[in-house]
This record gives structure tokens, C-alpha cells and sequence, in this order.
């Protein structure tokens, strides 16, 4: 019987653009894109989200693959400020995860993101009703790393054959998977398909 959910959250309940803050800051298109791959597309973003850098020396890094003063000034602007501009909340999604809290389960967060967001992760639609949240920066391990699913569980004493994990990338369900844990695949972002499934699951309860 499944009696959690779990949620990622970037492209699930938030959505995501790296290049918003890069268009925020820049006109020139190959700075944007300069400047947009050294930071989100680079080893050092995931090294924060892992928890095993600091911003400073992240940025450092970072700015070592750019070629102009210009575009390195516009590194450490877009770091500064990702998160104010890259997110946004998928109200629609906040609305199933009340219905979800509402017929009585428990409501979780498992997501790869850095310590910045543990400052802002109330930007998530339905923030009042998760249980327990989870960020890989805080266990030094990422999605799908089986660790990253264990410190979840253990945390929360949760069984993983009691809980159902919504995330956009499919090598991370195949992971919460071989941990004990099903899920759905939300690529696609169809939420009227992502329902039907949930209720596959509430029929399969009963």
C-alpha cells in the first residue's frame, strides 16, 4: 500500500530555465550563451549540488572558462541571482499535491539542489503541506545515487514499498527503483496523465 508521496522538485513543481537570469543580464547571445554553460552547465553546478563546494570557489572556476572581465562579471551576477530569476512555481502542481495531503499521505521532497535553496525553497506551490524535504547538498550525494534515496528513507522513516516518487528524469526513477521505491516518469509534464496514474495507485490501495 502507498502511503507517500515523494516529489522532485525542479521541473515537477517548480519550473526551471537556466537561461532566464543569463537574458535578465545580457543582450549579447554569445556571452548568454558563454556565460550560461560555465555556470549551469558545468562541473562545479554539480559539485554544489552535491554539497562539496563553495559558491566562491565555484565561481572562481567558473569564471576561469570565460575569456572577457565582462563576461566574468556577468558569472558571478548570474550565480548571485539564479534563483530569482531560473524557478517559478507550477501552481497547478500545488494544488494536487493539497489533494494528495488531503486523502491522507505523507508528502515528501527528494531533489538535487545546492544549499542556496535551502534559503528559498518556499518559492515549492503546497510548501505548508510536504513532511519532509530533502535537498542532496545536505548528504553530499545526488539522484540516483542509491545513497541519496537511503538518507530519504532513514531520515523520515519512511519503507520504500510504501512510497511513490514523481521526478522528470527516468535514470532517477530507475534508481528510486532498484532502492524499493516505484515512480513515475513527469518528462513529458502531462499532469492529466500524471493524475491517472496516482489513481492506479489510490484503486490498487483499496
Amino acid at each position: 500500500m502507498i502511503k507517500n508521496i515523494v516529489f522532485d522538485m525542479g521541473k515537477v513543481l517548480v519550473g526551471y530555465d537556466a537561461d532566464r537570469v543569463c537574458g535578465h543580464y545580457m543582450d549579447d547571445d554569445e556571452e548568454k550563451k558563454a556565460v550560461s554553460t560555465s555556470v549551469f552547465v558545468s562541473p562545479e553546478w554539480l559539485m554544489l549540488d552535491m554539497g562539496v563546494i563553495s559558491e566562491e570557489e565555484a565561481l572562481k572556476r567558473m569564471q576561469a572558462r570565460l575569456e572577457t572581465d565582462h563576461a566574468k562579471e556577468m558569472a558571478a551576477l548570474c550565480l548571485a541571482h539564479w534563483h530569482e530569476y531560473n524557478m517559478w512555481p507550477m501552481e497547478s502542481m500545488g494544488e494536487l499535491v493539497r489533494e494528495l495531503k488531503a486523502m491522507g499521505y505523507g508528502i515528501y521532497l527528494c531533489s538535487n539542489a545546492s544549499e542556496r535553496l535551502l534559503e528559498c525553497y518556499r518559492i515549492i506551490p503546497g510548501i505548508e503541506c510536504f513532511d519532509g524535504i530533502l535537498f542532496s547538498a545536505q548528504v553530499k550525494c545526488v539522484k540516483p545515487q542509491k545513497e541519496m534515496y537511503q538518507h530519504l528513507f532513514e531520515r523520515f522513516h519512511l519503507k520504500p514499498e510504501e512510497c511513490f516518487f514523481i521526478d522528470d528524469m527516468m535514470l532517477n526513477i530507475e534508481g528510486a527503483r532498484a532502492c524499493g521505491m516505484d515512480g513515475y516518469c513527469f518528462a513529458d509534464g502531462d499532469e492529466a496523465a500524471l493524475r491517472a496514474a496516482l489513481k492506479r495507485l489510490n484503486r490498487n490501495a483499496d
